[in-house]
């Protein structure tokens, strides 16, 4: 886990991180979310939609941002304040999600940072984008 103070931060600044989605995944998505719809749930109902399987849930890729705010950029002083994201291609349960974030702002009168974050598949497919609005905690000043 990363550990940037907000002082530290600087536009342009960026990390990265692979997530290869499991089955195990989907399941516990499911359990917590109770979407059961077929697209995520039933190979042969997504393979008769024309998908080559089950259809990872968008909400499973995006939630790999809140990874990306938390872990890595910034890291423990930070909290996620909006994600506003599309979905451009579907992911597939094995595919292997790139995940990589930019600062692309910086505001030091409110100690925010905007984030550009894009999630490519393992054929460096675009599959979501987001930019990422980042506050820190208020017991984190230098």
């Amino acid at each position: 886990m990363n550990h940037y103070t907000f002082e530290q931060l600087r536009i342009g600044q960026e990390e990265h991180f692979e997530r290869i989605i499991t089955a195990e995944m989907m399941e516990l998505f499911l359990e917590i979310s109770g979407d059961c719809n077929p697209l995520h749930c039933e190979e042969e109902y997504a393979k008769s939609l024309g998908y080559p399987g089950r259809v990872v849930y968008g909400m499973l890729t995006a939630s790999l941002y809140s990874t990306l705010v938390g872990v890595y950029l910034p890291g423990q002083y930070c909290l996620l304040y909006s994600i506003s994201s599309k979905f451009r291609k579907p992911v597939f349960v094995g595919d292997t999600l790139h995940i990589s974030g930019t600062i692309s702002e910086k505001n030091d009168t409110v100690r925010v940072i905007l984030i550009e974050a894009v999630i490519t598949n393992q054929e460096n497919e675009k599959v979501s984008k987001a930019i990422l609005q980042v506050g820190f905690s208020s017991s984190n000043v230098s």
